[in-house]
């Protein structure tokens, strides 16, 4: 699928500089893109040999036989949790994550990072996992990588303290706890993560979201695809069309990647406007 090129008009030119980028260096980017040879990526897989399958054992004779699990595969505790978070409001949906223990996170983290920004935003900007000043703060992307996020949402004119739901974001990550070392999320963090996250975008109904970063976007999207395959798609969540890029952290990292990144804006602000167009002709008088 061909990326939408930017609109270098004046306004884009100046939003453009916000972003560490120029019309030459996106000129330029594109030019190298078309050129180069796509990059194959490596993966290494290491075979563990299979465990030896333990040797039945008969059941003893007197030994009551217990009822079988239900056939739902979520546990009954885990099912009532989830839908006890499907029915909390804004507040009660804040407090049940700060007080949250169903993992380990919940025991080394400072604080939960529950999310930040206007609840009538129509975009919603989801990130990975907490960092260290996150943690320590309270709020999601703080210090370089979030100075880098506000830079990125004032170049389509958004702004994070923004009451106007035309320009306002609301923030949030996949997890809400800061995983130690800031280590990748593990598979039970994320799922038992899932339902603050999902009662958010329920409560929030954005009209796009962008997810930041590899497993931002494999989490919402249950896939396994490098970003480089992500990007440039309208993808969708709980309903809600979703636009996959890099995070900030790692552009701080690989600033050459910016001018990628301001593609992946150009193309989530033209889905954004374009759907705030068709919503004004639905609810135009005739």
């Amino acid at each position: 699928m061909t990326e939408p090129s930017p609109r270098l008009t004046p306004q884009t030119l100046q939003w453009t500089r916000a972003l560490g980028l120029g019309p030459l260096f996106v000129r330029r980017e594109v030019l190298r893109e078309q050129q180069a040879q796509p990059a194959v990526e490596a993966a290494e897989f290491i075979a563990t040999p299979a465990a030896a399958k333990p040797v039945a054992q008969p059941p003893k004779p007197n030994r009551p036989i217990p009822p079988p699990r239900p056939a739902s595969s979520i546990p009954i505790t885990d099912a009532a949790r989830i839908e006890a978070i499907a029915r909390m409001d804004w507040d009660e949906l804040q407090a049940g994550a700060q007080a949250c223990r169903a993992c380990k996170l919940g025991s080394s983290r400072h604080q939960a990072v529950f999310g930040s920004g206007s609840t009538q935003a129509r975009w919603m900007i989801i990130g990975e996992a907490p960092g260290a000043e996150e943690d320590r703060q309270g709020q999601p992307f703080v210090g370089a990588a979030g100075q880098l996020l506000d830079a990125m949402l004032q170049a389509i004119g958004l702004d994070r303290s923004a009451d106007d739901p035309e320009r306002a974001v609301y923030i949030a990550n996949v997890l809400k706890c800061r995983p130690p070392g800031n280590r990748n999320p593990e598979p039970e963090e994320v799922a038992q993560c899932a339902p603050w996250l999902e009662r958010q975008v329920a409560l929030l109904q954005p009209q796009l979201i962008l997810a930041l970063g590899r497993f931002a976007a494999h989490s919402l999207l249950g896939s396994q695809a490098p970003i480089s395959q992500l990007r440039g798609q309208v993808h969708e969540f709980a309903g809600v069309p979703v636009i996959v890029s890099y995070h900030p952290a790692y552009l701080l990292r690989n600033p050459a990647d910016k001018a990628r990144v301001w593609r992946d804006l150009c193309f989530a602000r033209d889905l954004a406007d374009a759907a705030t167009t068709k919503e004004a002709a639905a609810t135009r008088p005739e």
